[in-house]
């Protein structure tokens, strides 16, 4: 089976975002979109969490299922901090296997903001620390920088990025093995950069409406898990990551 796979979307929690971005529409422009794994979106917010608990099947693979759509427990959170000198803000996107590691995680990030107030909440936490706190949780939890190249809030971003993933992860740099292009790159831009090749490129669409989801997305062939899935993300699997689809 192929899967198209979109793990980077937000709810109707989110600022700026269409207040049709519930579960119900978000699984109906999946299927229109021909998308059979989707990310959940805004997992650190208690409203969206309970929605999702409510209406969710749990597969017990680490997929949640609604109308034939499996969903993924993923989430972007905003870090704002200073490094080095320089106010430094990024956007990372979180992904749990289960909303027992989800509400452990939710504990550890309340320390450094309040979640409630935005579904992609914002953190006063350096990534290096918040990297360390999460994987302490569960080896289960990963990390993927979004959109690294946006001006603000990449993780290479020009306004308040980093020059290397070394710089911004340090210890924890070893534990990150995807890397979200964006929209204003694909990954033969991204290619040409020598000192990102280790890593996985992934494309997603950050959608803030029903509309936009899967306007960029990653095909995989025979997704049986969350472990599979992101053995496959992680392993650069040739034979099973197909290829990525990209916005024009």
């Amino acid at each position: 089976m192929i899967d198209i796979v979109d793990l980077h979307i937000h709810s109707h929690y989110s600022m700026a975002t269409s207040k049709n971005m519930d579960i119900d529409n978000i699984a109906l422009w999946a299927r229109k979109k021909g998308v059979t794994i989707i990310g959940a979106g805004d997992i650190m917010h208690p409203l969206w969490q309970k929605e999702l608990r409510d209406k969710l099947t749990d597969l017990k693979n680490g997929f949640f299922e609604f109308e034939g759509i499996k969903f993924v427990l993923s989430g972007e959170v905003s870090l704002v901090y200073k490094k080095n000198g320089k106010v430094r803000k990024i956007h990372l996107i979180v992904t749990v296997p289960d909303f027992k590691t989800l509400y452990e995680v939710s504990d550890v990030l309340k320390k450094f903001g309040n979640l409630e107030t935005d579904g992609r909440p914002t953190l006063f936490t350096d990534a290096e620390r918040f990297s360390e706190e999460l994987f302490k949780i569960s080896d289960a939890v990963y990390i993927i920088p979004a959109h690294i190249w946006t001006p603000w809030f990449g993780l290479f971003g020009s306004k308040s990025g980093f020059d290397s993933i070394e710089e911004c992860f340090g210890d924890e740099s070893e534990r990150i093995f995807a890397l979200e292009t964006g929209l204003s790159s694909d990954p033969g831009m991204n290619y040409i950069v020598r000192n990102i090749d280790r890593f996985t490129l992934v494309s997603n669409s950050d959608a803030h409406s029903p509309e936009n989801i899967a306007r960029e997305a990653n095909v995989i062939k025979d997704v049986g898990s969350y472990e599979d899935l992101f053995d496959v993300i992680k392993n650069a699997d040739k034979n099973r990551f197909m290829f990525t689809i990209e916005f024009f």
